[in-house]
């Protein structure tokens, strides 16, 4: 994987890049559509390339592992064969879905002992199957198994995590260092900075992180119920750190707001399941605020549904009709609904990119912040 900075914004460390897989081409900053099963919520995937401009996607470790699993995923030649995907894909290490697994699951040095939430089967990871989970699953980016920390976090406990994520991340890399690409394509592993929203564990984290010299760099453990103000400062004090001739990934993250204010910090890349769950529950996301589908001052408003939007469904269905189908559960509802989201994010991206470009993000930026906070 290589990353080429392009632009820098003179008024704050929002940046415009290109990273380069054996997939194609990112732009960045970019936002990905998260598709945790190999898919993204009732979105076709020429939908995805045609309509919404995605240019990554990401796939989840741990639910493709338990389904279909690796045999399959192998047999079929690596997800992107499977889903018919050609253009680049992320796939997480499974650590965040073991965290979420509190009740079911076992945390001990040698990796994480769980139970599958389909049929309570016992299950491991460790950091060297974690990365030959992912070496099958085959994506271009894959990710250091770690251990996210829960918000709060114990000072304590939070040191000692970050000092074994930190001793997981040398395994991962010596185990991924050691085994070979498995589909002839070029395979890029990452590592995480944690350590909760303790400053000086993330200040260790990230000199450790960058220590490591790998083609990009990580953040998570955000975006777990901390305070949005907490997230700024924590993602600040990381990006000072990190390397700047590196891609930046803010895991997990966010909120279109969210987005804005995390690239003015130096972030190049997110991912997030809101615009599609969001999207399931009939709230769209604009460039003037927030649309509740289900309040009934849309019934008889036969206006599109997004007139401004890039995305064709948004501008050819008026408000009434989706209210209609969200009303009334209506599969189409959350089809509609995820495309005009994935498509609002994906196009605000590229206007970050291009007011970065420009020299005036910081004032389109706070522009944008302030009318994307309404609800309309």
């Amino acid at each position: 994987m290589k990353f080429t900075l392009q632009h820098t914004d003179p008024k704050s460390s929002a940046r415009a890049g290109l990273i380069e897989t054996d997939h194609g081409q990112i732009q960045t900053p970019i936002f990905m559509p998260v598709g945790t099963v190999g898919s993204v919520k009732g979105i076709h995937q020429h939908e995805l390339e045609d309509a919404i401009k995605a240019q990554i996607i990401l796939g989840n470790t741990y639910h493709l592992y338990l389904r279909p699993g690796m045999e399959i995923l192998r047999e079929a030649g690596g997800l992107h064969k499977f889903i018919g995907w050609d253009k680049p894909i992320l796939t997480d290490s499974g650590g965040y879905q073991v965290y979420s697994l509190s009740g079911r699951r076992k945390i001990k040095e040698e990796g994480v002992t769980f139970r599958s939430h389909i049929d309570g089967s016992k299950h491991f990871f460790s950091p060297e199957s974690a990365m030959d989970i992912q070496r099958i699953i085959g994506g271009d980016i894959i990710m250091a198994f770690d251990e996210c920390t829960p918000y709060p976090c114990d000072y304590g406990y939070a040191k000692k995590s970050l000092a074994m994520t930190h001793r997981w991340l040398k395994r991962c890399c010596d185990h991924f260092d050691s085994t070979p690409d498995l589909y002839g394509y070029k395979q890029t592993l990452i590592p995480i900075v944690q350590g909760s929203t303790y400053d000086d564990l993330r200040k260790q984290s990230a000199e450790t992180i960058a220590s490591f010299d790998r083609e990009a760099n990580a953040i998570g453990g955000l975006s777990v119920g901390e305070p949005a103000e907490e997230m700024y400062h924590t993602t600040d004090i990381v990006c000072q750190i990190l390397p700047k001739d590196k891609p930046r990934y803010l895991m997990g993250v966010g909120t279109p707001m969210n987005l804005l204010e995390c690239i003015a910090l130096g972030i190049d890349m997110f991912d997030c399941v809101l615009p599609t769950r969001n999207a399931r529950h009939g709230l769209l996301y604009t460039a003037k605020g927030n649309m509740n589908m289900k309040n009934k001052k849309w019934a008889n408003d036969f206006s599109p549904i997004d007139e401004d939007s890039s995305c064709p469904t948004s501008r050819f269905y008026t408000k009434a009709y989706l209210r209609h189908l969200v009303v009334g559960k209506e599969l189409l509802a959350a089809q509609i609904s995820s495309l005009h989201n994935l498509s609002f994010y994906l196009w605000l991206m590229g206007e970050a990119r291009k007011h970065i470009i420009e020299g005036d993000f910081v004032s389109w930026k706070d522009k944008m912040v302030k009318q994307m906070a309404q609800r309309l």
